[in-house]
């Protein structure tokens, strides 16, 4: 008797131990469900028709009492040539179409929002900002230990920039071109993986509607909209989906309902 009694507790030992693992494990999976940006408190949402589609829908959201409230209505806004696709942000890896170097096409996915660039000496934002000089290029080269990052020839040298097709005085290196007048950057790719896409900035469109080799596009109004209403403490997000993604991810990312 002594024995079977021994046995039963064992075995009531045994279920009690997998009760407190299963209730261990499923805590350990709804951390695991908490996004990387649970901390954001302001969005910048862009949304296009499909991964093809070259023009876009933006709009702003601040978080109050838990939830998204919608800032200002929609603007429209234009993207990579060639649509767009998956990029190397705080979301973790998705099916369908990657971003490449040189595909044309707009990185999807979350990112942070970086500092914000200029032509003037100082821009109404509470982004850090980087007044830009005839000297500053963005690295696209991929094989470049300085691949997706803004520098200072002056600094860097002239044989570290060679190759890159980005001087961000547009003005003053492509004839005038005022895309690059104020913008900020988009932190696709922060960790400078060779060929995953380099020098992703929402700046201004050099005419409504005109696509862009991977950027986003805007009228000049909205950027300096955007920019006086961005706050680094708030811990801003840019977040660009294809419809479809957007329904599929919306829940678990705890985005907006669109449908609001």
């Amino acid at each position: 008797m002594r024995l079977v009694s021994a046995r039963r507790f064992v075995v009531r030992l045994m279920i009690v131990a997998s009760v407190i693992c299963a209730g261990l494990s499923q805590a350990g999976g709804a951390d695991a469900e908490v996004p990387a940006w649970h901390d954001a408190e302001q969005l910048i949402l862009v949304t296009t028709a499909d991964w093809d589609a070259n023009q876009g829908s933006l709009q702003t959201f601040q978080m109050s009492d838990g939830k998204w409230e919608a800032v200002a209505p929609a603007v429209p806004v234009a993207i990579g040539r060639a649509g767009s696709a998956w990029g190397a942000g705080l979301h973790d890896a998705q099916p369908g179409p990657k971003k490449q170097e040189g595909d044309g096409r707009s990185p999807a996915g979350v990112f942070r929002v970086g500092e914000a660039f200029g032509y003037a000496s100082s821009v109404k934002s509470g982004l850090h900002y980087l007044a830009l000089s005839e000297a500053d290029y963005c690295i696209d080269v991929s094989g470049s230990p300085l691949y997706n990052r803004i520098v200072d020839a002056r600094k860097v040298g002239a044989s570290a920039v060679a190759g890159s097709t980005e001087p961000m005085r547009r003005d003053i290196h492509a004839k005038g071109d005022q895309r690059y007048k104020v913008g900020f950057v988009i932190e696709h790719n922060a960790a400078g993986t060779p060929s995953a896409g380099s020098c992703i900035f929402a700046h201004l469109w050099k005419a409504p509607g005109e696509t862009t080799s991977g950027c986003t596009a805007m009228d000049e109004p909205v950027m300096r909209r955007l920019l006086a209403w961005l706050d680094p403490a708030r811990k801003p997000i840019f977040v660009l989906l294809p419809k479809r993604e957007y329904a599929r991810l919306r829940t678990l990312w705890k985005l907006p309902d669109l449908k609001n």
